[in-house]
């Protein structure tokens, strides 16, 4: 039997260890994918950490996938895949195809969503099994390392705007510019909209211009943040990608008239929003979870119209320790990339 390498977290918390793992045969409705290159994810933690149920040790996370298939299994070879076909699996991991959502052609809410790392193992790894149904093919013009942070942190930001109810020529704010924002940015530039980045301190003002942004707000002023959005005439839609509810409840004032928060960065903290700051403007905030294997597709393809990439660091599977300690500590600029190379 052939072998490949894993990271895997011992023990909750890790630390990470490489291992030799035996190669499987993909089963019914699954292919085995070579993987090239891996995102490290903040997403991540919930598996290391066993903060979801179900987890037991060793764990093998990565849920930003990008790669080659090298094996189909039973059942795959008439759903338009071949050996060889590059492909990226993200949080998306497959879905049950019998739940009411699922019924409904709602996958990515599907209550026993298959995610890489917590259903099966991950992408910290040389080779991953995986779904049919969670394969999205990469397009020729982006390298492996841009296509695995396309399938989490790409797709979630892009069909956050793509799904929002701004339309081309609207104010629209993205919350944060780091892992999530900064490519958020990009696409909202891309889409057509009037875009605001709103970051901590002075000093991002640069880089969010460098992104595209056409405005930039500093959230330490004495400026309340919802202040300076209506300065600019109130935001349509406010993406929040930052992980703090103190900072994303400071942005619905700024909200125009009917205009809609979008929540994707994940804060265990409750938002401290008033009824009254919703109802009298008729303001809407909704979560926004990802997307599915097309989603998926579409956000790459869309990238690859655009020139949109991720900024990366690459480092080797070996490292993946290292670099998820990175990625923790808020060092990494901006996605942590494990390659097989």
């Amino acid at each position: 039997m052939s072998t490949y390498k894993v990271a895997q977290a011992i023990a909750a918390g890790g630390p990470f260890e490489i291992v030799e793992r035996g190669a499987a045969e993909p089963g019914r409705g699954r292919v085995a994918i070579a993987v090239e290159a891996c995102g490290v994810c903040h997403s991540d933690t919930f598996f290391v950490d066993a903060a979801l149920p179900g987890i037991s040790f060793p764990v093998v996370p990565g849920h930003e996938i990008a790669g080659r298939i090298e094996q189909l299994g039973e059942g795959t070879q008439d759903q338009g895949w071949q050996v060889g076909d590059r492909v990226a699996v993200g949080w998306f991991g497959g879905s049950c195809h019998h739940c009411t959502p699922c019924r409904q052609g709602d996958f990515i809410v599907c209550p026993n969503l298959k995610v890489p790392g917590w259903s099966y193992d991950g992408g910290f790894a040389e080779r991953v099994i995986a779904p049919v149904d969670a394969l999205a093919r990469i397009p020729d013009a982006l390298a492996a390392s841009d296509a695995g942070p396309m399938a989490c942190a790409g797709v979630t930001t892009f069909d956050g705007l793509r799904r929002s109810s701004a339309r081309p020529g609207d104010l629209v704010a993205v919350l944060g510019i780091g892992g999530l924002g900064h490519l958020g940015v990009q696409y909202a530039v891309a889409m057509g909209f009037e875009t605001v980045a709103i970051a901590r301190g002075a000093d991002k003002a640069d880089f969010a211009k460098r992104l595209g942004a056409h405005h930039y707000v500093d959230s330490t002023t004495d400026t309340p943040v919802g202040d300076a959005l209506q300065s600019l005439g109130g935001a349509k839609v406010v993406l929040a990608t930052a992980g703090s509810s103190e900072a994303i409840a400071a942005t619905v004032d700024g909200l125009s008239h009917r205009g809609e928060l979008v929540v994707i960065g994940a804060a265990p903290e409750p938002l401290g929003i008033s009824p009254l700051q919703l109802i009298t403007a008729a303001r809407v905030i909704r979560g926004h979870p990802s997307g599915t294997a097309q989603d998926v597709q579409d956000t790459m393809a869309f990238s690859a119209l655009h020139g949109i990439r991720p900024m990366t660091e690459t480092v080797p599977l070996d490292q993946a320790g290292e670099a998820y300690a990175k990625m923790l500590a808020g060092a990494a600029r901006f996605r942590m990339v494990l390659t097989t190379g």
